[in-house]
């Protein structure tokens, strides 16, 4: 499989630059199986830069464990600042009579469910790094027969990621060091000193914790993005006219990468999902079976915590759903396409004739452009104008030749979706409301055995 894959830019290059060469005038770059060479050096340099800034922000988080002393000391660092520290903090400063602003039964529970979903970010993700490396892992090697013009696309894909991560880690950061002084306000120690030193670790571990787990959600959101912009390149090829087996070719190679992207991240999406289910699952029943008063100041941490897990859920799932229904909306655009082709040849020109079947004189219709609607969300496919190339010539045996390829093309796409998948299990809309039915089951199931039988 690994020397299919190495083959493979060597195949896809006539399609992608057979594609280009009314767009683009300028030689085809060079295949070196690298870096991507050729042509546009300096977008190159800019990605190499991009993917060393990235690998850098990964290294400083501890995904990077390429050898066995970065290892030892990514997990030893996590069970240290993840694990160890929040604990003895809560044993060291729990206090008599407290509990009114510091339950400790809730902050045990929000440590052991953010390490146990960072722990499982840092797992998968460090271990798909090792195996693969930066490139391989974002699957830039395959750019090296590609245009230039998707490197930059991808410089600024990775960019909007990074900048993502950092939309959602700062408000968050912010909720939880209000939420900290104030308790440090409200459970005062004997030394202030300590009452500091508790507030930066608490602050120091779940910003840690918080951050491994919002990046390994990102990075998979950077993966999916990723592959969005291959498929929308692959919409604009049917734009001109090229052999429908290199259209085969290119999707099945589209929908290979699909497959190495769900048979990677499989085992982190689903158990994100468990743990975040059971996260938020144990925190409904605590708060609920708990008889006392419940306030920001000894359950905020609850908030801020679900606050963090829904937006790595929402991410993962966004990302997900968005690459499987632009895969499955290739089959609509290749059916307009075809559609427009086979129109274009039968009736581009027209014999006009009388009622008593004399030929009187040959129109041609002109050319006519498709609107596609396109928007940058998952709902809608590419937004591009297909125009629909003319003819002068009538039906031939060549032409009826290339409608049933292209008849087969079509149908071959409709039987081959592709998309995002867990252990089978398609990621779109319809498992997303397979997910929030159960999830609401769930949540009546838990009210019923808390609030109806405790008041009972």
């Amino acid at each position: 499989m690994e020397s299919q894959q190495q083959q493979s830019p060597a195949v896809e290059t006539p399609l992608l630059l057979n594609s280009n060469q009314d767009h683009h005038d300028r030689p085809s770059p060079e295949i070196d199986g690298g870096s991507g060479g050729g042509g546009g050096e300096g977008v190159n340099d800019d990605l190499d830069r991009t993917l060393e800034w990235l690998e850098t922000f990964l290294t400083l988080l501890g995904f990077n464990q390429s050898s066995k002393q970065s290892l030892v000391l990514s997990w030893i660092v996590f069970l240290s600042i993840g694990l160890v520290l929040p604990v003895t903090v809560l044993e060291l400063g729990h206090c008599l009579g407290c509990e009114r602003y510091q339950y400790k039964s809730f902050e045990l529970n929000i440590v052991v469910s953010q390490a146990l979903l960072a722990g499982v970010s840092l797992l998968c993700v460090s271990h798909n790094l090792r195996k693969h490396g930066i490139r391989k892992f974002l699957f830039v090697d395959q750019l090296s027969g590609r245009m230039d013009r998707l490197k930059a696309q991808y410089i600024q894909q990775i960019l909007n990621s990074v900048r993502l991560l950092a939309v959602w880690s700062l408000p968050c950061f912010a909720l939880k060091g209000v939420r900290e002084i104030i308790r440090m306000y409200y459970v005062p120690h004997d030394q202030p000193w300590l009452s500091v030193a508790i507030l930066l670790s608490m602050i120091l571990s779940w910003t840690y914790l918080s951050t491994i787990f919002l990046a390994a959600s990102a990075m998979f959101h950077l993966v999916c993005n990723l592959q969005v912009i291959h498929f929308e390149d692959y919409a604009k090829l049917l734009e001109g006219e090229s052999e429908i087996s290199l259209f085969i070719y290119e999707h099945m190679r589209l929908r290979h990468y699909l497959s190495k992207i769900s048979h990677r991240f499989r085992i982190f999406l689903l158990l994100q999902f468990l743990v975040v289910t059971a996260s938020q699952f144990t925190t409904l029943f605590q708060t609920t079976a708990y008889s006392g008063r419940i306030t920001y100041i000894n359950g905020g941490d609850f908030a801020v915590s679900a606050v963090v897990q829904v937006v790595g859920i929402i991410l993962c799932l966004h990302a997900a759903t968005k690459i499987s229904h632009r895969a499955q909306a290739i089959a609509s655009v290749a059916s307009r396409w075809h559609a427009m082709m086979s129109c274009s040849s039968t009736d581009s020109t027209q014999i006009r004739a009388s009622p008593s079947g004399v030929h009187l004189e040959a129109t041609t219709n002109p050319p006519i452009s498709f609107p596609i609607s396109r928007s940058d969300s998952d709902v809608e496919s590419m937004d591009h104008y297909m125009r629909m190339p003319v003819t002068n010539q009538f039906p031939s045996y060549m032409s009826m030749s290339s409608y049933h390829k292209r008849q087969a093309f079509v149908l071959y796409l409709q039987m081959n979706p592709g998309g995002i998948t867990i252990f089978g299990w398609t990621v779109d809309r319809h498992l997303i409301n397979t997910i929030f039915f159960i999830e609401l089951s769930l949540v009546t199931f838990v009210l019923g055995k808390t609030v109806v039988f405790g008041t009972e």
